[in-house]
């Protein structure tokens, strides 16, 4: 590691000496543990801090040390590259509180959406089952507008915290400053702002209807999606007025493969990692895809996954 980065690491070492909770600390860390693609090389810092505060001070003294951050949730939507991430890379996996007042439901950045859906189930609230299959964090699901079965995040978002590292300051947004679209909102503009948790606004509902509903998407997704390999989900985006996986299977491409990486021959909007796939192994099939459906369709398709690059 770099003389910058071993000064934050024993900088972290010292701050964790004094703290009631520490932060996890790992060196050298194989992004493949923490993204669902289970792609990726090597991150110098890989830090999980257990509270807002605490995620502060190390975006503070990275920052005054000029090192290099990337704030992660559970990796679902992420690419990083086979060489790695120089710099530290933070996970607010620790960070995953939910709780229930009413019909406001409150998750910490780190809380999966599976158990943010089964926390409102415990309270017979209704309104978040579409997300209960969604491998994301809250904190990544409204970064992303995340949303699967006509629900999305922008739909029950009540507000959502940040922490503006710039400014060193926190704030809270209501939902309409959030500039929803389709996997986008205002943090895809801002990467200065760190998201720390959301609300949601949900509606009394009935216990087994709720639990029907929940069964249902996730035999549905089970039924219709390769679950059975890393991924990171849906690929591509949805072209306007057309189906991409429909584009992408007409084009005679399912099942089509470079080195580990293959398109699905269950579903042609997923990429999957067959076991071995790199990181250039699936950004040379993305290519391709896109290539062949511009000649085919006269369509430019766009990724859902973010490609993250070693520097």
């Amino acid at each position: 590691m770099e003389k910058k980065t071993n000064a934050l690491l024993e900088n972290l070492r010292t701050y964790n000496q004094n703290s009631a909770k520490e932060i996890q600390i790992l060196t050298d860390e194989p992004m493949t543990r923490h993204t669902t693609f289970r792609i990726g090389g090597p991150a110098d810092l890989y830090l999980e801090p257990a509270c807002e505060n605490d995620l502060r001070y190390i975006l503070q003294k990275a920052k005054e040390l000029d090192i290099r951050t990337m704030v992660i949730g559970r990796g679902s939507n992420l690419l990083f590259d086979d060489a790695g991430f120089r710099g530290a890379v933070i996970a607010t996996s620790a960070m995953r509180s939910v709780d229930v007042n009413g019909n406001i439901l409150r998750a910490e950045a780190g809380c999966t959406l599976r158990a943010a859906a089964n926390a409102a189930f415990e309270h017979s609230l209704t309104g978040f089952e579409f997300a209960h299959g969604i491998p994301a964090s809250c904190g990544g699901a409204v970064f992303m507008n995340a949303g699967a079965y006509d629900g999305e995040i922008a739909q029950v978002l009540v507000r959502s915290r940040y922490y503006d590292r710039v400014k060193d300051a926190f704030g809270e947004m209501e939902n309409a400053a959030h500039e929803f679209g389709y996997r986008e909102s205002i943090y895809r503009a801002h990467p200065e702002w760190v998201i720390l948790s959301a609300e949601f606004c949900l509606r009394e509902g009935n216990c087994d209807e709720i639990r029907a509903k929940m069964d249902d998407l996730m035999h549905r997704r089970a039924d219709k999606q390769p679950l059975e390999y890393p991924s990171a989900g849906s690929t591509f985006k949805r072209y306007p007025g057309r189906f991409t996986a429909q584009m992408i299977d007409e084009a005679g491409l399912k099942g089509y493969a470079v080195g580990g990486a293959q398109v699905s021959e269950k579903h042609a909007g997923f990429i999957i990692n067959r076991g071995d796939a790199t990181a250039a192994d699936v950004r040379a099939l993305i290519a391709h895809i896109r290539a062949e459906l511009e000649k085919k369709f006269s369509v430019i398709i766009e990724t859902e996954v973010i490609s993250v690059s070693e520097k």
